[in-house]
């Protein structure tokens, strides 16, 4: 299941994210950022691309994941749509993203975010529940 929350945050925009797993939360936290972006029932999955994230603490490597994924929209224009998280390990993550380019005859855009940032966050299991917040510079 996916879903996510808005956090109260001053400037900037933030979410709370679940997942059954940690591969799940990693997946909702793509998924999540990408539908605060644009409306993901115009985009299509006609493009699959492989991901590679080197390891850190579970914090670094989210954010690292968020940011590489941001990249590819802001820089190549790619709308992601699902993500499948392969591996997951302090060594690092592997994925699979499927999505297509944005065509702005397609796309309805909901807000441009700039960055993933560090402030607040945060990463936790809670009984059986993975639970991530997360803040964006928009």
């Amino acid at each position: 299941m996916f879903s996510y929350e808005f956090i109260n945050h001053t400037a900037d925009l933030g979410i709370k994210v679940r997942g059954f797993s940690l591969k799940k939360l990693f997946e909702n936290a793509a998924k999540a950022m990408f539908d605060l972006i644009v409306d993901l029932d115009t985009v299509e999955t006609r493009d699959q691309m492989a991901i590679e994230i080197k390891g850190g603490e579970l914090e670094e490597l989210l954010a690292d994941w968020l940011r590489d994924l941001l990249y590819r929209y802001n820089g190549d224009k790619y709308l992601l749509k699902e993500f499948k998280i392969e591996k997951i390990s302090p060594e690092g993550l592997k994925a699979r993203v499927r999505g297509e380019k944005l065509d702005m005859s397609r796309h309805s855009l909901k807000r441009e975010i700039k960055a993933v940032t560090y402030h607040d966050l945060e990463i936790r299991k809670l009984n059986h529940e993975w639970q991530a917040q997360i803040i964006f510079d928009i």
